[in-house]
């Protein structure tokens, strides 16, 4: 299908894409407000512009250059110079209203013409496990007694999830219907939490997952509201919940058990998930409404985990290396 010129000036489809990202995309009411004042700043600078008539065909690489240069020399409400990551927020905003033209088929510049500028990825270093060393962690626990039974759900979660050691320890017992999992045969969970900087997302639980939650639900005998506790017995009626500093301690058991990297830590874990998803296709905004990531920046910083890894499998396994010259 031939692209279409749009009589509509631009400004006057952010409502549309609002709406578009809301019910086509799924995201969520908090990424829709984000996306709408990420772009307000950009109708503003069309308004400061002359530019209230612009047609989406009518924007030009030398207009988005333009924009970029208002980004960079702009104050944030601290009267300081916009940080390149927040310049890049705009920008991405900018890029998803272009790709809804393109999916709506209205001639417009390609999102792929924006490009965003360069962040410093010092102190970012993202350590994660392969498949193969998530499956040898997971099969770590000894599931003959309570201990290594809670170990494993423990685990299992955190690689369902990709939850927060916090989050996982704020996790009560009463959010996991037994009966109800078992009645829809252990298909799924979703649990709408509340994250880092008062994020509410929605985390899901692997079949996989429940299944081992529930065979450690089933030998509490206990009535602690809390999911995950240590098993020491408390006279004075306190809550046996387990700590953060906790869950360190069990993942670091079991990576030295295992042989493991000894950087792995909780948060390897919530890597691997992100990378894991990233690397079978997953859209980067998915992942980021997956892992609570208050800026799609941050989860950015996953992209040059998998883009090594594309560039190795390129130069692995591309037949054009098996060429003549």
């Amino acid at each position: 299908m031939s692209m279409q010129k749009s009589n509509k000036p631009i400004i006057k489809h952010i409502t549309g894409f609002l709406e578009y990202i809301e019910v086509e995309k799924g995201l969520s009411p908090l990424t829709v407000k984000n996306y709408d004042e990420f772009l307000n700043r950009f109708r503003k600078w069309l308004i400061s512009q002359n530019l209230t008539e612009l047609k989406p065909h009518q924007l030009s690489p030398e207009l988005i250059w333009k924009y970029r240069l208002y980004l960079s020399r702009s104050l944030d409400k601290m009267q300081k110079s916009l940080k390149k990551s927040t310049q890049a927020y705009y920008l991405i905003a900018l890029r998803g209203f272009l790709n809804y033209f393109t999916e709506k088929d209205i001639l417009s510049l390609p999102a792929d013409k924006i490009k965003l500028p360069k962040l410093s990825l010092r102190g970012r270093k993202i350590n994660f496990l392969t498949l193969e060393q998530i499956e040898k962690l997971l099969l770590a626990p000894d599931i003959s007694n309570k201990i290594g039974l809670r170990d494993k759900a423990i685990l299992e979660t955190l690689f369902s999830t990709g939850l927060r050691v916090s989050e996982l320890t704020a996790l009560n017992r009463d959010q996991i219907n037994m009966e109800n999992i078992k009645k829809n045969k252990f298909k799924d969970l979703e649990l709408g939490i509340v994250g880092k900087g008062g994020v509410s997302r929605v985390v899901y639980f692997s079949e996989r997952a429940l299944s081992w939650i529930i065979r450690y639900l089933e030998i509490r005998k206990d009535e602690d509201k809390a999911l995950f506790i240590n098993f020491r017995l408390d006279k004075n009626n306190i809550s046996r919940r387990l700590t953060s500093r906790s869950i360190e301690n069990i993942v670091k058991k079991y990576v030295k058990q295992t042989g493991l990297p000894i950087t792995t830590t909780p948060h390897t874990i919530r890597h691997s998930y992100a990378t894991d998803l990233l690397n079978q296709g997953v859209d980067l905004r998915a992942i980021q409404e997956f892992l609570g990531h208050r800026n799609i920046v941050t989860t950015q910083l996953y992209t040059h985990v998998t883009n090594k890894r594309l560039r190795d499998i390129h130069r692995k396994f591309h037949g054009g290396s098996k060429l003549k010259e």
